[in-house]
């Protein structure tokens, strides 16, 4: 199911809930996690599909805000915007449908209140600016339908620059499109993006911007992986990154390992600095096991970018709604104080909304 598919679905209705606790999590006990300060996912999924179970999840593991993908990004011209228009309008309506759990974001007194509430705060994000064409204008308009952050390329050329899978820097066009998202407030996002393409973009923002899911190439080569040099520029700019939890992208092993995604952010911390680091997911929140259905659900969403040899793309100790508190925990294992867990959970992206955004 394609993420910007969200026909009417039965299972929207159990989630506007009495959602139950699912009791005991693997991270922190229940009464820590009632004292943990915001959570927030630079970039995940939600789905019609799931359950009052994940939502409850979810929330239990003190997730306030979260950034959703609003459509395939691959379309291009026509069929590109209309994804675009479709993904939105569907997004709406769920959010809409559920209104226990989340709310639709738009700025930082959003997440406030989702605080108070003890809801997910919803912000928008387009993986690639195609439904933008070469229209300034469309910028402009897509802010005013909710837009608050938007990927420059996914992993090939556009009027912009050029993705991870294609070569050449940022285009003037692209200049033009970074000026008017600094003047509006809508957050640059820079993931997928050819190195060139992202020194560029970060070189050419007023504002600071943003990495939602990576990981460090010094740790793991992969073409979706951020260098050294451009962790440091986007720090210097303000910026921050979000460590993405996309196995292939961090590790060759397929089990037990945990540590390989810390050694992400502990690599991360020290290039950028501890003020610059984020969580970005990039996951289904479900606990997923490989089942024929699964696999086909995925390839019908990737398809030919789904490997079967590079499954599972998740975690083991990630896998589930409630890996919020697994990381947290893992990060307090690994030495760092509560302050710096806090800030690479929530505050360090909550500054940059607040910054950016507003």
């Amino acid at each position: 199911m394609r993420r910007r598919d969200f026909v009417t679905n039965t299972a929207l209705s159990s989630l506007a809930i009495g959602l139950t606790s699912q009791g005991q999590a693997q991270g922190r006990p229940a009464a820590q996690r009632a004292m943990r300060p915001l959570i927030m996912d630079a970039m995940g999924e939600l789905r019609p599909e799931y359950s009052a179970d994940v939502v409850r999840g979810m929330l239990d593991s003190g997730i306030r805000s979260i950034t959703v993908t609003l459509c395939d990004p691959k379309p291009t011209g026509a069929e590109g915007l209309q994804a675009a228009i479709d993904g939105l309008t569907e997004y709406d309506r769920l959010v809409a449908s559920n209104p226990r759990a989340y709310m639709r974001a738009t700025k930082i007194a959003h997440i406030d209140e989702a605080r108070r509430t003890n809801r997910m705060a919803v912000f928008y994000l387009y993986q690639n600016t195609v439904q933008f064409g070469t229209d300034l204008d469309r910028v402009d308009l897509f802010y005013t339908l909710g837009l608050r952050s938007c990927q420059l390329t996914y992993n090939d050329r556009n009027a912009v620059g050029a993705g991870c899978r294609a070569e050449g820097p940022l285009t003037d066009f692209g200049r033009k499109v970074i000026d008017r998202m600094n003047r509006i407030g809508m957050l640059v996002d820079l993931s997928h993006a050819n190195m060139p393409t992202m020194a560029g973009a970060i070189a050419a923002s007023a504002k600071p911007v943003h990495i939602s899911h990576t990981g460090c190439m010094a740790v793991h080569k992969n073409i979706r992986n951020t260098t050294d040099e451009n962790l440091k520029a986007l720090a210097n700019k303000g910026g921050v990154v979000g460590i993405c939890q996309i196995r292939p992208f961090l590790t060759t092993k397929k089990t037990d390992n945990l540590d390989a995604y810390v050694n992400h952010i502990d690599h991360a911390v020290k290039v950028a600095g501890i003020e610059h680091v984020c969580i970005g997911s990039d996951r289904d929140h479900r606990v997923i096991t490989l089942t024929p259905e699964y696999v086909a659900e995925l390839k019908r969403e990737e398809g030919s970018q789904v490997v079967e040899s590079e499954l599972p793309l998740f975690l083991e100790a990630l896998n589930g709604p409630r890996r919020m508190e697994v990381v947290w925990s893992a990060l307090e294992k690994r030495g760092y104080k509560s302050a710096d867990i806090e800030r690479i959970m929530g505050t360090n992206l909550y500054r940059l909304y607040r910054d950016v955004i507003g």
